[in-house]
């Protein structure tokens, strides 16, 4: 079998993937910082200390890390619609979807990063009269985001990965793009060949800006 890359070209490029692309990325920081906030509060809950706020954290987080994504996406999609009474659309379920899923997993990582901080440091806080919420918004979340800083990135390029699995549900991403170019031009093999590439090449450059970070926060401790 011979392989042909001439197709692919700079109008192709624009035609048909960069659309996707621009998805790709849109779903990505979306996902990205609704998931590290409604992960923070459900970390907060879990470390409460009390079993009205910890087990609907706890029920939320396990239940959610233990089914596949794929399956997630499919359910937000096929059930939302019914139970609002109108479709939603793809994209639009995409992102709620990853929201929400992304949250289970960014939580756990601001969890580890609140236990990392040293307890003196909150019992300080305490002491000069700060209060629970003060203590965590002032003194302990700033420090566990710079310490979870390079795992929140390395969870966001995993999450970036991931964006290819809307093709369940027929949204237009990166994947799709080239999916959509290949059977116009009847090329599929070039076309998968090429996204393989760019996803590697993303997601590599990506990886060595999150060790350049990780170096430069543990130059900073």
């Amino acid at each position: 079998m011979n392989l042909d890359f001439s197709f692919l070209d700079a109008s192709v490029l624009q035609s048909f993937v960069l659309k996707g692309l621009i998805f790709s990325v849109q779903l990505t920081l979306v996902a990205m910082v609704g998931g590290i906030v409604l992960g923070t509060v459900l970390a907060l809950m879990r470390l409460s200390g009390k079993k009205w706020l910890v087990i609907p954290a706890a029920f939320y987080v396990n239940t959610l890390r233990s089914i596949p994504l794929v399956m997630v996406i499919l359910w937000f999609f096929l059930l939302i619609p019914l139970m609002i009474g109108q479709p939603m659309g793809a994209e639009l379920s995409a992102m709620i979807t990853f929201t929400v899923f992304e949250a289970a997993y960014f939580s756990e990582i601001m969890r580890a990063g609140i236990q990392s901080v040293p307890k003196g440091q909150v019992n300080a806080g305490y002491a000069v009269g700060m209060t629970y919420g003060q203590t965590m918004q002032f003194i302990v979340l700033p420090q566990a985001f710079r310490n979870m800083l390079p795992v929140l990135m390395t969870q966001t390029i995993i999450l970036f990965q991931d964006t290819s699995l809307v093709y369940a549900i027929g949204a237009y991403d990166l994947l799709k793009g080239f999916e959509v170019a290949g059977k116009n031009f009847n090329r599929p093999v070039e076309t998968y060949l090429v996204a393989a590439v760019v996803y590697f090449v993303i997601c590599f450059s990506l990886s060595m800006l999150v060790r350049r970070l990780q170096k430069k926060i543990a130059i900073i401790r």
